[in-house]
């Protein structure tokens, strides 16, 4: 399986922008919230595997 890293960008109301920081790239990713752990910020780094997000430390 599959792992990718992210950046939440932006907090928009119920979604929150992603930008992958395992690779180069300048797309963001629109998420549900509710996809996401609660606790998120901007800035928060995250770790998308298993189909899950978690935080990374």
């Amino acid at each position: 399986m599959k792992r990718f890293e992210y950046m939440v960008e932006d907090i928009d109301g119920d979604y929150a922008h992603l930008r992958r920081t395992d690779v180069e790239s300048d797309e963001l990713k629109l998420v549900a919230r509710a996809l996401l752990p609660p606790e998120i910020t901007e800035g928060t780094k995250l770790l998308y595997e298993y189909m899950s997000y978690s935080i990374m430390e």
